[in-house]
């Protein structure tokens, strides 16, 4: 298939386009490379733009035409959200919008959406979560990816537009072969920044919040391989070409550590010890995030092959040295 990537030589974006790209797709990625790497694709043609060049994607979407498109492009740090939220609107809402409208104005039916838990905020007392919980984000990056969940919906209600919104959870380690994994500047990601320190590329980390209703008091976060995640991708894909309907699907294994756990796996894995700096709590943290994961196995037949802490610590890790 002739497929666009947006973001696509970002850290999940990179690992998807290296699925398809094995799978044989034709791909085009769009990427002003400001968060990704130009190394990290490692399949199709890259055009180096932002996505808000509307004459370029006017061009492109004309001349390519496209069978699907995965979007990836946007704006990630939550307490950066809180502080600049307009940013957030923009990049993650305004230009998604363009996009999407682009895909109905040239018959583009095929959408698949990079989402996040983080819409749901905190309104689960036990912190898990399926795709029918309240969905009530605690900062502007939550909210303005569920303005495009709200988008899509409408958008697949009037137009010939099926999507599928994959809400991630937190998405560690590196690909399995080591060929690419998290390159992001100034990480905010724990199983990163803990690599980091662990590497010597960091002095000390920060623990942001000791006091969450957790049993340990730092908060709880599913945690899921990034290859398994671009898995997700593949098959959303693939159901998306047998199927003429629209869904929200979590991802994630419905099981979580504390930050505390990871940090300690971390520093078992690698053998090394370095300091924790422990803070006050960051703007927009929800204590607990767990997915329930069963709508994504039952609908897309997906199997995850890396549901383990040490596989994803170890891969996070053996990346971060290659660096």
């Amino acid at each position: 298939m002739k497929i666009l990537v947006t973001g696509g030589a970002g850290y999940i974006g990179s690992h998807v386009v290296k699925m398809l790209g094995e799978n044989g797709h034709d791909l085009v990625i769009v990427d002003d490379l400001s968060t990704g790497r130009k190394e990290s694709i490692l399949y199709g043609r890259h055009e180096q733009k932002n996505i808000n060049d509307q004459a370029f994607m006017e061009s492109l979407f004309k001349n390519e035409k496209f069978e699907a498109c995965f979007h990836f492009a946007g704006s990630i740090i939550v307490p950066e959200s809180v502080t600049d939220p307009l940013k957030y609107y923009e990049n993650n809402t305004k230009n998604t919008y363009s996009i999407i409208n682009l895909c109905v104005k040239h018959n583009v039916n095929k959408f698949i959406f990079s989402s996040t838990a983080a819409v749901y905020g905190d309104s689960s007392s036990e912190g898990v979560y399926d795709e029918t919980s309240r969905v009530e984000p605690l900062n502007p990056y939550g909210r303005s990816k569920l303005m495009t969940e709200w988008m899509l919906q409408d958008t697949s209600s009037a137009e010939d537009l099926n999507f599928i919104a994959l809400r991630y959870f937190n998405v560690s380690g590196a690909n399995i072969d080591l060929k690419i994994g998290q390159c992001t500047p100034q990480a905010t990601h724990l199983i990163k920044i803990a690599s980091e320190c662990a590497a010597g590329k960091r002095e000390k980390m920060s623990l942001f919040g000791e006091d969450y209703n957790t049993p340990d008091g730092t908060c709880i976060r599913d945690y899921i391989h990034v290859d398994d995640l671009a898995s997700a991708h593949v098959e959303a894909l693939n159901y998306l070409n047998e199927n003429s309907q629209s869904h929200i699907i979590n991802c994630g294994y419905g099981h979580g550590y504390s930050v505390k756990e990871v940090i300690k796996a971390v520093k078992e894995v690698t053998g090394k010890v370095f300091e924790v700096e422990s803070v006050g709590r960051r703007d927009g943290d929800a204590a607990k995030l767990i997915s329930k994961a069963e709508k994504i196995k039952d609908l897309l037949n997906w199997t995850p092959k890396y549901d383990d802490l040490t596989t994803i610590v170890r891969t996070a890790y053996e990346w971060e040295k290659k660096l």
